[in-house]
């Protein structure tokens, strides 16, 4: 059955939301705030319903032209109907509303905590890294493309607009090039990471693989005949969501990716983590040292001196470094291989002392004590039970939580909030332009 109904705001999701004649709650997909729109319920649960948009009565005035007409097939701009001050709205309203609705704060309190969403400059041809899904169709035809968000399909368009100009047509050149790089064999790659700097035109390609034989030269030609790359690598792991790794092989160049990033240079092995949007993780990194009582000074960050910080789920330094550079003593923490022997070579190169940890950040903090302020970046499932409370035991003055999922973020601000801090500052950073996606810098004051 059909409704009419005003779509009122865009969710923490690809959708927007309005309600049906019963009150129930709808999620549209490709809605815009504002949008009069004829919907048919596809799902209808107990308290919600999910909802696609059949024709527009009246098209809200938040609307924009689509700028890439694959989107609708891959999923990954979702948000890219909206113009752009529009989305940066929606964002800040989802942080806002995580503080109410999770962490249960007064509205007003919320209202007045988070800042305004700081923009992208690049509101397209954004992104550094491309993460491409491979597999084998039915028909034994070799697949390269994006996941579609929640399934295992396969989506096969020729560019990405997203990433910056180098990489935009990757999916197309690298998908022919492995195609006829394996023939009638299957080499075994489920997974293909691109990488590429603006700043030092470095350009990775890392081939996901499982172990076993694989001809290395004759790919690495291939590839580096479809794009000019700096690096080629063979990471040899098992596919699957554990993705354990075994190994990494350089096949061409450097065996590494190069970036700049606040006044550092970094190098990055192809199964670490750094931020796909480099100029706006700087502004990250900004919020994390004013926060902290520091400064953005010509020469790069500083007035940090002699503070002693813990950086937990550090990766390979993003945050460590430009707290060293600032003058801190800083004890990094990082569970994972790669990252820990990144985070030691980008201090060296830096020229900064880091104490680096390698272990997990939960069973490593109690043993920290007497910290002055720590910085924590966790994965999207937000603290592990038990981690505000060890933090609360280490008592720094300050802490700098960085989170990529503002319902996991909220859920933790009210754990720190009942152990003895109060939040503070609040500012959503932009780093995923036509997603739903945004990244909050908030700080925290012991009590």
């Amino acid at each position: 059955m059909n409704e009419t109904i005003r779509l009122e705001r865009m969710s923490n999701g690809a959708d927007a939301i309005g309600h049906l004649e019963n009150g129930k709650t709808a999620f549209v997909a490709g809605g815009a705030p504002g949008d009069v729109a004829t919907v048919e319920v596809v799902e209808d649960k107990p308290t919600f319903a999910r909802a696609r948009l059949v024709t527009l009565a009246e098209p809200s005035p938040l609307r924009v032209q689509q700028h890439c007409l694959q989107g609708d097939v891959c999923g990954g701009c979702p948000w890219q109907h909206l113009s752009y001050d529009a989305q940066i709205e929606a964002k800040r309203a989802n942080v806002v509303a995580a503080l109410v609705h999770t962490a249960r704060f007064e509205a007003a309190r919320a209202e007045e905590l988070v800042g305004a969403c700081l923009p992208s400059k690049r509101q397209w041809g954004y992104r550094n890294k491309l993460e491409l899904g491979a597999a084998r169709a039915d028909n034994g035809t070799f697949l390269l493309g994006f996941h579609r968000e929640g399934t295992h399909d396969i989506a096969t368009p020729e560019t990405c607009p997203l990433a910056h100009d180098a990489i935009a047509k990757a999916p197309k050149a690298l998908r022919g090039a492995l195609k006829f790089a394996q023939g009638t064999q299957d080499l075994g790659i489920f997974r293909v990471g691109v990488r590429h700097s603006l700043r030092t035109r470095d350009l990775e390609i890392a081939l996901w693989t499982r172990p076993g034989s694989f001809p290395r030269a004759h790919v690495a030609k291939t590839v580096k005949s479809a794009l000019k790359a700096t690096s080629i690598v063979r990471v040899l792991a098992d596919s699957g969501k554990a993705r354990k790794i075994k190994g990494v092989e350089t096949l061409e160049g450097k065996g590494c990716w190069g970036e700049e990033l606040a006044g550092a240079v970094f190098l990055t092995s192809a199964p670490s983590f750094f931020q796909v949007n480099t100029a706006q993780a700087e502004k990250l990194i900004e919020e994390v040292i004013l926060g902290l009582g520091g400064r953005m000074g010509e020469g790069g960050p500083e007035g940090l001196d002699g503070l002693l910080v813990a950086d937990l789920y550090s990766g390979g330094g993003t945050f460590s470094v430009p707290l060293a550079s600032a003058g801190a003593d800083v004890i990094a923490i990082e569970a994972a291989g790669s990252s820990v022997r990144d985070l030691r070579r980008n201090a060296e190169m830096n020229g900064v002392d880091i104490e680096v940890v390698g272990g997990d950040a939960a069973r490593e903090l109690p043993e920290l004590g007497g910290l002055d302020a720590l910085v924590v970046d966790p994965p999207r499932a937000g603290l592990a039970d038990g981690v505000v409370e060890s933090i609360a035991a280490a008592a720094p003055e300050r802490v700098a939580y960085v989170s990529c999922n503002p319902a996991t973020w909220a859920r933790d601000v009210a754990r720190f909030e009942a152990n003895g801090y109060r939040l503070v500052r609040v500012r959503p950073v932009d780093l995923f332009p036509q997603t739903h996606h945004v990244e909050v810098a908030s700080i925290f004051e012991r009590a």
